[in-house]
């Protein structure tokens, strides 16, 4: 796996949705869609109350031909059961955890060596 990365905080908080019948949103508020055989799945930015989620994001993630970025910061997530959702751009992931999590995730993050803007 990739070694330290350097991370920062998204300050936005997120919602996920799971549109069954959608190809795409009515609206044009969304941050990522994934469309899949079950459905679309949209990432918006959300209110501060509800389930909301809260992101981590490269700052020098590399490039799409480093292997092991993603599995450095989701593999120690998953050794603590913090749940995820990804959404990858041509640059870097977008890795969501639920935002009442946030610090948790954050420490374990750090424990594994990552490098977390302030």
């Amino acid at each position: 796996m990739t070694g330290s990365q350097r991370l920062r905080i998204v300050p936005s908080q997120f919602a996920l949705d799971h549109l069954p019948n959608s190809t795409f949103p009515e609206d044009d508020e969304w941050i990522a869609l994934v469309r899949a055989p079950e459905g679309l799945t949209v990432v918006r930015e959300a209110p501060a109350w509800g389930e909301t989620w809260r992101g981590f994001y490269g700052v020098d993630a590399g490039s799409l031909n480093t292997p092991g970025t993603l599995a450095a910061l989701i593999g120690p997530l998953a050794e603590s059961a913090i749940p995820v959702f990804v959404a990858s751009t041509f640059h870097a992931d977008l890795v969501l955890v639920p935002a009442h999590r946030l610090e948790e995730a954050s420490a374990v993050l750090r424990d594994a060596g990552h490098r977390i803007a302030d």
